[in-house]
């Protein structure tokens, strides 16, 4: 997961309308992202925006909007954005969370105005992280 839900998930006070995660585009990943959408009785729109190979998954009833990116802008790969992240419990599984750091310098790289009106927020997170982890033993 990476966006402002890994952000959220990681203490910033931040909201967001959909959900973005950072995929390998292979023939089996793009076919679990369907069975997924057929489970959540939603649709893949593909390629939603062909420069960042972004498939959406949506779900018109209750607006539920999940964003599966290939590519992601400041990020150099997929498994770099792993080795970085970090496992966060979630209901019987968990999610691997991109380093609030990732999320920050994807933010600056897409540099869209929505993504740089919450890098202040993003950046005093982070701080706050560091600052906590000073002080701990």
């Amino acid at each position: 997961m990476i966006g402002n839900a890994a952000a959220a998930l990681q203490g910033s006070p931040v909201t967001t309308m959909d959900i973005d995660f950072m995929f390998r585009k292979t023939p089996t990943n793009l076919r679990k992202l369907k069975a997924v959408a057929d489970d959540l009785g939603a649709m893949v729109l593909r390629p939603f925006y062909p420069a960042s190979q972004l498939f959406r998954v949506v779900r018109d009833h209750d607006g539920l909007q999940l964003d599966f990116m290939a590519k992601v802008d400041g990020v150099r790969s997929y498994e770099a954005l792993r080795t970085r992240a970090t496992r966060v419990p979630f209901g019987a599984e968990s999610l691997l969370v991109a380093s609030l750091r990732d999320v920050i310098r994807s933010k600056e790289r897409t540099g869209r105005p929505q993504d740089l009106a919450v890098l202040p927020v993003l950046r005093r997170t982070l701080d706050a992280q560091e600052a906590r982890k000073q002080v701990s033993p």
